[in-house]
């Protein structure tokens, strides 16, 4: 069973308070750090830390991206 995060331990994981790069898809957390993309906690008009399902629509990308980040726990 995965860990559950809140929304505000979510925010934490956004490359700046802590050295996690953590986003949110579908309920699932993803561990972004280790992608040169993610730099910082901003990918293009994105910022980690945050629940990005919403926006997947305007990325030039599908969700199996996903499939190579580190899966570390759930959205509460």
């Amino acid at each position: 069973m995965l860990p559950t995060f809140t929304k505000s331990q979510l925010a934490l994981r956004n490359g700046q308070d802590r050295e996690e790069i953590w986003i949110a898809y579908k309920g699932i957390i993803y561990d972004v750090g280790k992608s040169r993309l993610w730099k910082n906690g901003k990918h293009y008009e994105h910022w980690a830390g945050q629940d990005l399902t919403s926006e997947l629509a305007d990325a030039p990308h599908n969700d199996s991206v996903f499939e190579k980040f580190t899966i570390v726990g759930q959205l509460a």
